[in-house]
Formats: structure tokens, C-alpha cells, sequence
């Protein structure tokens, strides 16, 4: 696979905010070696303003997003993803469909800076400080040496980038009672 982009899914419960966040930011730095995409478990159908408002503040792309369903990457005819990471404790937790190609999974659990009440000073906030975290994942991500990493290596050195700064848990593995 040395010559093909590997294919990347971000899993969240509403897909509007930190899945949205991850494929954007993987989408642009990952560019030419990564396909990046993003789903939920329960799609609100719509993605969060703020996490438009600070991806494109920080020059990554922001069209062509919406929030949808994981169920579409798990459907004859999808991408076959390398990766899935959940970046919400609770997909983490929720049962996934089966992926074909059994993917190398990892969760990497942030805030859901969607949650945060207040100002939208304090909400635009919570959203930078997310895109930091996930920014350093993926850029951790991205530096992996993948075609000198076994399988058991790499699902290791993936949980490891889970539990870098602004972890929620770290602890929370992806449920594959239905893989």
C-alpha cells in the first residue's frame, strides 16, 4: 500500500464538531498520502458553525461538510478504511458496523467543545483548543513510519497518540462485538 493513500474515518457521536474538526485537518496535512473522511453514530445533520468559523480561520478547507451517518462508510460500494478513530467517548463505546478491511482502530477521546455554554467567545475557544488537540494527534499520526510498523506496533503507537494532552479518558476502546 506503499503507493495508494491510505483512507481515514473520524468518529463522533453527532458529527459536527471534533470528527468534522479531524477531517479537515488530516484532509489538508495529510493531502496526497491520506483520504480523510468523518461520521456519526447519531448525524444531527448539521455541522457545528464554530468548527467552520475556526478551521477556516486557520487555513484549513471547510467545504463540503456535513453530518452524516457512519452507516455510509459501512455500505457496499464505500471507501475501505486503513484507520477508524473515535474522538468521542461515547462512539467510542457504542457498538461500530463492521468495516471491511478491518481497519486499525484507536480512540482518541476530546472535549466536545460543542457542549461548552457561555459566550460565543468561549465557545469559539473551546473549538480552538479542540482543533490543537487534534491537530497534534494527527500530526503524530502523520510522522508514524507505517510501512516499517507491524500490526501490533502500529495499534500501539496509535492508542499512545490517544492519550496525548486533552485526553477525555483514553481508557475507552472501540467496541467490535459486531467486527
Amino acid at each position: 500500500m506503499a503507493d495508494a493513500a491510505y483512507n481515514v474515518l473520524f468518529l463522533c457521536t453527532g458529527n459536527t464538531a471534533r470528527s468534522i474538526l479531524a477531517e479537515s485537518i488530516l484532509r489538508r496535512d495529510g493531502a496526497g498520502r491520506f483520504n480523510a473522511f468523518s461520521a456519526g453514530s447519531q448525524p444531527k445533520g448539521t455541522v457545528n458553525p464554530f468548527a467552520l468559523k475556526v478551521l477556516e480561520a486557520n487555513g484549513y478547507p471547510t467545504d463540503g461538510f456535513r453530518s452524516k451517518s457512519w452507516d455510509e462508510f459501512a455500505e457496499p460500494g464505500a471507501p475501505v478504511m486503513d484507520f477508524v478513530f473515535t474522538v468521542c467517548d461515547d462512539a467510542a463505546g457504542e457498538p461500530c458496523p463492521v468495516w471491511p478491511g478491518h481497519p486499525a482502530t484507536a480512540h482518541w477521546g476530546i472535549e466536545n467543545p460543542a457542549a461548552v455554554e457561555g459566550s460565543d467567545i468561549e465557545k469559539e475557544r473551546a473549538f480552538v483548543q479542540a482543533g490543537k488537540y487534534l491537530r497534534n494527534r494527527i500530526a503524530a499520526f502523520l510522522a508514524l513510519p507505517m510501512a516499517s510498523l507491524d500490526e501490533i506496533a502500529l495499534t500501539q503507537r496509535l492508542r499512545e497518540i490517544g492519550l496525548l494532552e486533552g485526553t477525555t479518558s483514553g481508557t475507552v476502546p472501540l467496541d467490535h462485538s459486531s467486527a
